[in-house]
């Protein structure tokens, strides 16, 4: 029987792609600084304005250029994308958003998958655009043993649990389908947070009049406050926003790389999502080095981490 990898996918494959990229070569040209057992199994996000994006808002228009560049990029490694179509306000009037559509069949070759939320915008997906691997987003926050095993049961590729259930063993040894399991790592949520549902919903609304805006004020720059509060809910805040990776670490769901190994991977789940769409980089290159880096060797995956990314223009360290 062939060993389990760690499965990891990375955020942000717009706002995250050098970041990622050059992590990907990094795992690649040092493997000695990496978890032995790792691979990256995609990068997941959305083009921006994707209406039918979810859970983050991006903002910005993208090229058919840029489209195909990144595309071209991850794909050139056989890194899929991962489209977060997670929007839950998607109705039959948004079906046929040309830019989302234009997006899916530019990137229909197989490889890439995609996330979805709602039924309706998955039925359309699935029966539009049969070969993309579907897969069940966190976001419906299915907490039920028994509705989580329905969905396990379902014709998903994979489905992203919870971070409540994380690290509830009694449950999740008695799930189906472990290999289809993704586990939300680092989730920096309170737990059971009851505004969650309501979050996604702020960034459903402001995705939807974001993209109606530009269709009908192409030349106008967008200001939420141009629009009623009521509708786009913008004064959304929580304290769980300004968390810094160390603080989400305290938390009970937290899954550690040491758990990922030695408990997790024994029990044949193997997928883990890595958030940081729309996070600073500081942020994410923090995770990176914390997730996929073995802890011996962070220091030294740190140093040719930064020095990759200030050669690629990323980020910029002034002589001292």
């Amino acid at each position: 029987m062939e060993k389990l990898k760690a499965r990891f996918h990375l955020p942000g494959l717009t706002e995250n792609m050098k970041l990622n990229y050059v992590i990907i070569n990094m795992i690649r040209n040092m493997p000695e600084l990496f978890w032995d057992d790792l691979e990256i199994a995609s990068v997941y996000g959305a083009f921006p304005p994707s209406m039918w994006n979810g859970g983050r808002c991006i903002g910005g228009i993208s090229s058919d250029d840029y489209i195909k560049g990144v595309m071209k990029l991850f794909n050139g490694m056989g890194i899929p994308l991962r489209f977060t179509f997670t929007n839950p306000l998607i109705g039959k009037e948004h079906l046929n958003d040309p830019f989302c559509n234009k997006v899916l069949k530019m990137c229909d070759n197989g490889l890439n998958e995609v996330i979805v939320n709602s039924d309706i915008l998955e039925e359309y997906i699935r029966g539009k655009y049969p070969n993309y691997k579907i897969t069940s987003s966190t976001c419906k926050r299915l907490t039920d043993p028994g509705r989580v095993a329905e969905e396990l049961n379902k014709d998903y590729h994979i489905v992203v649990l919870d971070y409540d259930l994380n690290n509830k063993f009694d449950i999740l040894d008695k799930l189906p389908h472990k290999e289809k399991i993704e586990m939300l790592a680092d989730s920096n949520c309170f737990p059971q947070c009851p505004r969650r549902v309501e979050e996604y919903e702020t960034v459903g609304k402001q995705m939807i009049v974001y993209n109606e805006h530009l269709k009908k004020h192409p030349d106008k720059p967008f200001r939420m406050s141009d629009y009623d509060q009521k509708t786009m809910s913008r004064d959304f805040n929580c304290p769980a926003m300004h968390k810094s990776p160390f603080d989400e670490r305290k938390q009970p769901y937290h899954i550690s790389p040491e758990l990922i190994f030695n408990e997790y991977i024994p029990r044949g789940i193997h997928q883990f999502k890595i958030s940081g769409r729309g996070s600073s980089h500081l942020y994410v290159i923090e995770l990176y080095m914390y997730y996929l880096v073995k802890p011996e060797c962070r220091a030294e995956a740190m140093f040719y981490y930064l020095h990759n990314l200030e050669k690629n223009g990323v980020i910029k360290i002034d002589n001292m």
